[in-house]
């Protein structure tokens, strides 16, 4: 098996040395994804749940790029900068994934890169 780069044209770009995602054979590996705006690539600071949204939209195109979806996402690491935003994000995560539920940690980061206030990863298989 290659590990492969999936950098697509639309979407955030790395803001370290690091690729967006990674396929590896029926797997996808999608880097730390926050409130970026795929056409700007700024940060779109507002409420933690427009943040998530915002996440999870980049999540979508990386696996969407990389041949995979939101239906095949097997494990979610979420990062909050406050753990009291944790049941406002729990709910808008109910809308990006049924049951049954992929795999799920979500910790409190003493600070996000680029001060925002949430960040997603995932693993997710294809095909």
């Amino acid at each position: 098996m290659k590990r492969v780069a999936v950098c697509p044209d639309r979407g955030p770009k790395p803001v370290g040395p690091y690729s967006p995602a990674v396929s590896y054979g029926d797997l996808v590996f999608v880097s730390g994804q926050g409130p970026m705006n795929p056409d700007t690539g700024q940060v779109e600071r507002g409420d933690v749940v427009d943040e998530f949204r915002m996440a999870m939209g980049n999540v979508r195109l990386l696996l969407e790029a990389a041949g995979s979806g939101l239906d095949r996402v097997l494990k979610v690491t979420l990062y909050l900068a406050d753990i009291e935003d944790f049941a406002r994000v729990n709910e808008a995560y109910r809308s990006f994934f049924s049951e049954p539920f992929p795999a799920r940690t979500t910790i409190q980061a003493a600070r996000l890169p680029l001060s925002i206030r949430v960040e997603v990863d995932i693993v997710a298989a294809r095909g």
